[in-house]
Protein backbone atom coordinates (compact mmCIF):
# COMPACT_ATOMS: atom_id res chain seq x y z
CA UNK A 1 0.00 0.00 0.00
CA UNK A 2 0.85 3.39 -0.46
CA UNK A 3 2.15 6.36 1.87
CA UNK A 4 -1.29 8.03 2.15
CA UNK A 5 -2.60 4.81 3.20
CA UNK A 6 -0.69 4.30 6.05
CA UNK A 7 -0.83 7.87 7.09
CA UNK A 8 -5.17 7.49 7.01
CA UNK A 9 -4.86 4.26 8.33
CA UNK A 10 -2.75 5.00 10.82
CA UNK A 11 -4.65 8.47 11.96
CA UNK A 12 -7.91 6.20 11.84
CA UNK A 13 -6.41 3.66 14.24
CA UNK A 14 -5.35 6.29 16.55
CA UNK A 15 -8.58 7.81 16.73
CA UNK A 16 -10.34 4.44 17.32
CA UNK A 17 -7.65 3.92 20.03
CA UNK A 18 -9.15 7.87 21.63
CA UNK A 19 -12.45 7.22 21.80
CA UNK A 20 -12.00 3.99 23.15
CA UNK A 21 -10.59 5.50 26.05
CA UNK A 22 -6.27 4.45 25.38
CA UNK A 23 -3.51 7.04 25.71
CA UNK A 24 -2.66 8.86 22.51
CA UNK A 25 -0.37 11.59 20.82
CA UNK A 26 -4.01 13.17 19.86
CA UNK A 27 -4.46 16.41 20.79
CA UNK A 28 -8.22 18.10 21.87
CA UNK A 29 -9.13 21.29 21.51
CA UNK A 30 -12.48 22.25 22.93
CA UNK A 31 -13.66 26.27 23.35
CA UNK A 32 -14.40 26.64 26.73
CA UNK A 33 -18.04 27.26 28.35
CA UNK A 34 -19.59 30.56 28.29
CA UNK A 35 -22.24 32.13 29.98
CA UNK A 36 -24.07 34.07 27.00
CA UNK A 37 -26.53 36.08 28.83
CA UNK A 38 -23.32 37.74 30.72
CA UNK A 39 -21.86 38.39 27.27
CA UNK A 40 -24.59 39.54 25.34
CA UNK A 41 -25.39 42.38 28.46
CA UNK A 42 -21.68 43.54 28.10
CA UNK A 43 -22.46 44.05 24.45
CA UNK A 44 -25.40 46.25 25.99
CA UNK A 45 -27.89 44.24 23.59
CA UNK A 46 -31.59 43.50 23.99
CA UNK A 47 -32.13 39.52 23.32
CA UNK A 48 -33.65 40.80 20.62
CA UNK A 49 -30.90 42.81 18.88
CA UNK A 50 -28.23 40.04 19.88
CA UNK A 51 -30.48 37.41 18.32
CA UNK A 52 -30.71 39.60 14.80
CA UNK A 53 -27.34 40.40 14.56
CA UNK A 54 -26.03 36.36 15.20
CA UNK A 55 -28.73 35.34 12.94
CA UNK A 56 -30.19 32.84 15.89
CA UNK A 57 -33.71 33.27 17.24
CA UNK A 58 -34.55 34.37 20.65
CA UNK A 59 -35.59 31.18 21.16
CA UNK A 60 -32.44 29.77 20.46
CA UNK A 61 -30.77 32.33 22.46
CA UNK A 62 -33.16 32.17 25.47
CA UNK A 63 -32.43 28.79 25.76
CA UNK A 64 -28.42 29.55 25.68
CA UNK A 65 -29.30 31.74 28.69
CA UNK A 66 -31.52 29.80 30.58
CA UNK A 67 -29.06 26.29 30.12
CA UNK A 68 -31.87 24.61 29.09
CA UNK A 69 -29.06 24.21 25.72
CA UNK A 70 -25.45 24.92 25.24
CA UNK A 71 -23.91 26.37 22.18
CA UNK A 72 -21.97 24.05 20.09
CA UNK A 73 -19.53 24.21 17.23
CA UNK A 74 -18.66 27.94 15.63
CA UNK A 75 -21.32 29.44 17.30
CA UNK A 76 -19.31 28.53 20.82
CA UNK A 77 -16.01 29.77 18.87
CA UNK A 78 -17.75 33.34 17.96
CA UNK A 79 -19.54 33.46 21.86
CA UNK A 80 -15.77 32.65 23.02
CA UNK A 81 -14.63 35.54 20.70
CA UNK A 82 -16.95 37.71 21.56
CA UNK A 83 -16.46 37.56 25.31
CA UNK A 84 -13.14 38.79 24.69
CA UNK A 85 -13.34 41.49 22.04
CA UNK A 86 -17.23 42.39 21.97
CA UNK A 87 -16.11 45.06 19.92
CA UNK A 88 -13.96 43.71 17.26
CA UNK A 89 -16.84 41.20 16.46
CA UNK A 90 -19.47 43.79 16.55
CA UNK A 91 -17.23 45.67 14.35
CA UNK A 92 -16.92 42.43 11.61
CA UNK A 93 -20.69 41.93 11.73
CA UNK A 94 -22.47 45.70 11.60
CA UNK A 95 -19.55 46.91 8.57
CA UNK A 96 -21.70 47.88 5.76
Amino acid sequence: MGKAFNEINTGLLEAIDHASGKETRISVHKPKPVDVKAIRKKAGMTQKQFSDVFGLSVGTLRHWEQGARNPQGPALVLLNVMDKNPKAVLDALLAE
